[in-house]
């Protein structure tokens, strides 16, 4: 329990840090590529002692159970595909998102939480061979969506 309060902090932290010392008050690009060099390393102690994927199905079922698991203490509500390399992990109760009070002002600022996220994701999926572009969408705190986009070679 402390470490989750301990992670929490840190990462009010280091949003508040990004934001404060950004140009841009809606720049998250500092706080994607942090989210993204940890995911990067995170993934590479997790899979150690993991075999390969056979596909980028398991990679993304594995991202949405174990990964999640370890970094969020529970595994995603949902995930979605259409088979086309479009993924939409949905989390009803996003652990970032559920100390914050819902409203319309609220609502405006929840992007700040969820980038470090989105980088998190893009980093891991890095690391397994898999380029993509994840975006989040926040319509009702706590829950919250990441779409995921592999971006194939053509």
């Amino acid at each position: 329990m402390s470490e989750e309060i301990v992670f929490d902090c840190l990462h009010a932290e280091i949003v508040n840090y990004c934001l404060n010392n950004s140009k841009d008050q809606n720049d998250l690009g500092t706080l994607e590529y942090i989210g993204f060099t940890t995911g990067y390393r995170l993934i590479e102690r997790l899979t150690r002692d993991v075999g390969r994927f056979k596909d980028e199905l398991e990679t993304m079922k594995f991202i949405c159970t174990d990964f999640w698991t370890l970094i969020y203490k529970k595994q995603v509500d949902n995930l979605r595909t259409n088979n086309y390399g479009m993924y939409v992990v949905q989390d009803k109760a996003f652990r970032f998102l559920t100390r914050i009070s819902p409203g319309s002002k609220q609502l405006e600022q929840a992007p700040k939480f969820v980038a470090f996220t989105c980088g998190l994701v893009r980093g891991a999926l890095s690391n397994l061979g898999i380029n993509s572009t994840v975006t989040a969408e926040v319509q009702t705190i706590p829950a919250c969506r990441f779409h995921i986009e592999v971006n194939r070679a053509k």
